[in-house]
């Protein structure tokens, strides 16, 4: 187990070093050329914590059925945990994406109306 995690380490340091003197060499240069670091960064809409918990929720509903399905007898132990806990947690993603752009369409068309209103408060 040791001969695995030091070179893992020893590896993890290294890149963490070169990729934090990168981003700052970026971002140096993004300031001498009179431009903000922070214009380039993807905005977060923080649907981590939903995904996550649907993932979550879904394979457990995934252990539960197997469980009812194997003390049942209608499937052997490991088909039955493997299957379902991968096909409840791929639904639980799709249903994720779903909400996800649901969402992100209702916060667009927010964004709009507000804009639209501001352009007729302009005009009069």
């Amino acid at each position: 187990m040791n001969d695995f995690l030091i070179p893992l380490t020893i590896f993890a340091t290294i890149y963490g070093i070169v990729y934090i003197s990168i981003r700052k060499k970026e971002r140096m240069a993004l300031l001498d050329r009179g431009l903000d670091p922070r214009s380039f960064e993807q905005p977060n809409n923080n649907f981590s914590t939903l995904k996550y918990g649907l993932l979550l929720t879904g394979v457990g509903l995934g252990i539960l059925l197997a469980n009812i399905i194997v003390s049942v007898g209608a499937m052997d132990n490991e088909p039955a945990y493997f299957s379902l806990v991968t096909l409840f947690g791929g639904i639980a993603l799709i249903v994720d994406y779903i909400i996800e752009k649901v969402i992100i369409k209702k916060q667009g068309k927010a964004i709009q109306s507000k804009e639209s209103v501001k352009e007729e408060g302009n005009n009069i």
